[in-house]
């Protein structure tokens, strides 16, 4: 990568970081209603492997989408007025937290059922091998979804029709308040695509290179035509899995642990050794901070959807 692209990669992680902080005050302002999953500690992990997709590539996620979405290339105001419930948000403000999403990016969602958009993921794939396209479809998802049953059949078609599809576990290390270990008898996620002779690999989850790095050699194997790709990403989530998790189930000793590892503050150092000095990261995030204040901003001015919204977007209109 050249050094337009570490700003460019660097500056989304920050988007990012802000953003959720912004929408943790927001929330706790009663600003934003239902329910949220923040996204901070994780933001190398989806924008490292949305990185290395090209135009044709879809992208679906699950609840935990803030961070995905940015990666994606959403507008910080157009997700920020979403999470408002705002008509200018990319759901037209009834999609809320769970489910942003824009099609003219490639990113189906923002899916609030554990586990079942890797059906939807699966049927992205076999849609684009229908067609023709060499396009692949990248599929998020946490630790605690390997335990569900859409998750075992989606892995077992994709491999049967040889489909285009990398499998990313985000393995935060908690399945809601439950670790790992408690909940699935197999606790190195990637071996249970072993069980539908699906390839799999395994990658620092907090340095953007390293998943930048594994998503691409995930990519081209299933560009290939060698079918789907499993990827386990070992990350970390730095809030509770949900606004109303205050962690009692973690140390502090433990948070404090990970958060030596922070992928922001990793790639820093990577960074200034390409020659990006410290007054242009200093810069990266003011400029950063303005485009968040600014989309909240355009958020808080936009009006809510009218009462007639409530009947429209529910069948397709030819």
């Amino acid at each position: 990568m050249d050094k337009a692209e570490y700003v460019e990669l660097y500056k989304q992680m920050v988007i990012i970081r802000l953003i959720e902080e912004k929408c943790e005050e927001l929330y706790q302002k009663s600003k934003i209603g239902g329910f949220m999953h923040l996204y901070i500690g994780q933001e190398a992990s989806g924008v490292g492997a949305i990185s290395a997709r090209l135009p044709q590539d879809n992208v679906i996620t699950a609840y935990r989408d803030h961070g995905i979405a940015i990666a994606c290339g959403m507008d910080p105001k157009v997700l920020m007025a979403e999470m408002l419930g705002k008509v200018t948000g990319c759901c037209k403000g009834k999609g809320g937290s769970m489910h942003l999403a824009d099609i003219n990016l490639r990113f189906w969602g923002g899916h609030a059922i554990v586990g079942a958009h890797l059906a939807l993921a699966t049927g992205l794939a076999w849609a684009d091998k229908q067609k023709g396209s060499d396009g692949v479809t990248l599929c998020f998802f946490g630790d605690g979804a390997s335990n569900i049953g859409y998750f075992h059949e989606s892995l077992n078609l994709a491999a049967v029709w040889k489909l285009p599809v990398l499998f990313i576990c985000e393995n935060n290390h908690y399945g809601m308040w439950t670790p790992v270990e408690d909940a699935s008898a197999v606790t190195d996620i990637r071996k249970k695509a072993l069980g539908y002779d699906i390839p799999s690999d395994v990658c620092d989850g907090m340095d953007l290179l390293a998943v930048r790095k594994a998503s691409e050699k995930a990519i081209a194997h299933i560009r290939s035509g060698k079918g789907p790709f499993f990827l386990e990403v070992m990350t970390y989530r730095y809030r509770g899995h949900s606004m109303g998790d205050q962690r009692p189930y973690r140390t502090a000793d433990e948070i404090k642990d990970w958060q030596t590892k922070d992928p922001i503050g990793k790639f820093e150092p990577v960074m200034m050794k390409s020659g990006i000095t410290k007054e242009q990261i200093e810069s990266i995030h003011a400029e950063s901070s303005k485009i968040v204040e600014e989309a909240v901003r355009f958020a808080e001015e936009s009006p809510f959807p009218p009462m007639e919204e409530l009947y429209t977007d529910i069948y397709v209109e030819n």
